[in-house]
């Protein structure tokens, strides 16, 4: 690592201002941040010295992400294999889920990474290293068989309009990942509807087996007559087979195992809040006892707990309420903000059938109202402050 630190050194003087690449400065910089900590410190006022900077934090999570990635990979072959009626092992499962899987990575750190350069190039400021996450999430929350172009302009949608507009990292107001996918909502709602068989190489009804569906749980669970839990089991969507993640669905939000070492992770690490994620848990929970009292169609008669393996709700938890950009930042603000993400995301799948999912919307709508939430809890505490205060000097 001295050799190439030291070759760093010798060629960094032509990147440089004035250098004669000095127009790659911002480049350049983003290539040795990334594999060296920066040596440059504040100069003046109170800081704290720690060689965890950002780039390290968003590697951090990347790793909490791989377990969802090395399932999801391994999934998308064993669903294409089940719909073909195949008798794969595993590794041909595990080859068939990489070359599904890398055209949506290759797609989203191209476009992605390539508009974030060329904004730090123009406005002569670092690269932003809160792509190396979004990229990584991104292919993760697409249905496996979308399409490169639209994928692409979901990504540039989500850079440019989600982050750069508002300043690039720590400025943005929305999830950027979850714009990508809201963007792909939107514009191509057959894509995301869940209706659809989720399963690569595969277009609806082509070439699948008899027997086999590849519809999403979600899907099976808005349009049941009968008993939910009975229906999902006919199907082979059990509890336990949502739980384990081989069932159909986006490529890295099926398996709730790797989902929860991932929050491990996260936690371990004091990145992740376990408190909006505690608090998203006990909201859908309380929401989905609600719609049991209540009754009346097989859906709200549904187990709460069911919600919490059905969909991306764990996923959304986990890795995007989360987000310390555009999450509450004080500790009250978040038991509010993951309670109401949680809330509202079962509130849609129940009230509103023609949307299955509710947990991109949850979040984005609660991203908005985030600093509205800090806003009101700090005035609370400064206004029971002041009370106390008063008390005290009479």
């Amino acid at each position: 690592m001295n050799g190439l630190r030291n070759y760093i050194d010798k060629i960094k003087p032509n990147f440089e201002k004035g250098g004669k690449f000095g127009f790659l400065h911002s480049t350049f910089d983003a290539f040795e941040s990334f594999l060296y900590v920066p040596n440059t410190v504040t100069a003046k006022g109170s800081h704290v010295r720690d060689c965890v900077d950002l780039k390290r934090i968003m590697i951090i999570v990347v790793l909490a992400l791989v377990p969802s990635l090395l399932f999801g990979i391994w999934n998308v072959g064993y669903q294409h294999n089940l719909a073909i009626g195949g008798d794969w092992g595993f590794w041909r499962m595990v080859g068939y889920g990489i070359l599904q899987v890398l055209p949506l990575y290759l797609v989203s750190y191209i476009v992605g990474l390539g508009i974030e350069f060329i904004s730090a190039q123009i406005r002569g400021h670092e690269v932003n290293e809160g792509y190396l996450v979004s990229g990584m999430i991104i292919p993760l929350i697409v249905p496996i068989d979308v399409p490169l172009w639209m994928l692409a302009l979901a990504v540039a949608f989500a850079v440019i309009l989600g982050k750069e507009v508002f300043g690039g990292t720590g400025m943005n107001i929305w999830n950027p990942a979850l714009l990508c996918r809201a963007f792909l909502f939107f514009s191509y709602p057959s894509k995301m509807s869940g209706d659809t068989v989720w399963v690569a190489g595969l277009g609806k009804g082509e070439g699948i087996v008899d027997g086999f569906s590849g519809a999403t749980p979600l899907s099976y669970a808005t349009g049941a007559q009968t008993n939910v839990a009975d229906t999902l089991n006919s199907v082979g969507y059990s509890l336990w087979d949502m739980f384990a993640g081989w069932i159909p669905g986006s490529v890295g939000e099926t398996s709730k195992i790797a989902i929860l070492i991932g929050a491990v992770i996260l936690i371990w690490a004091g990145i992740a809040s376990w408190k909006v994620m505690l608090s998203s848990v006990a909201g859908a929970l309380f929401v989905g006892f609600l719609g049991n009292l209540i009754g009346g169609t097989p859906y709200l008669e549904l187990p709460a707990y069911y919600h919490l393996v059905m969909g991306g709700f764990a996923f959304g938890t986990v890795f995007m309420a989360t987000d310390p950009v555009t999450s509450a930042q004080t500790e009250a603000g978040k038991w509010i903000y993951g309670f109401l993400i949680g809330a509202l995301t079962v509130t849609v799948r129940l009230f509103n059938p023609g949307y299955a999912e509710g947990m991109m919307l949850a979040i984005l709508l609660m991203n908005t109202f985030a600093p509205l939430i800090d806003h009101y809890v700090i005035d609370f505490s400064i206004s029971r402050r002041n009370k106390r205060i008063k008390s005290l000097n009479y």
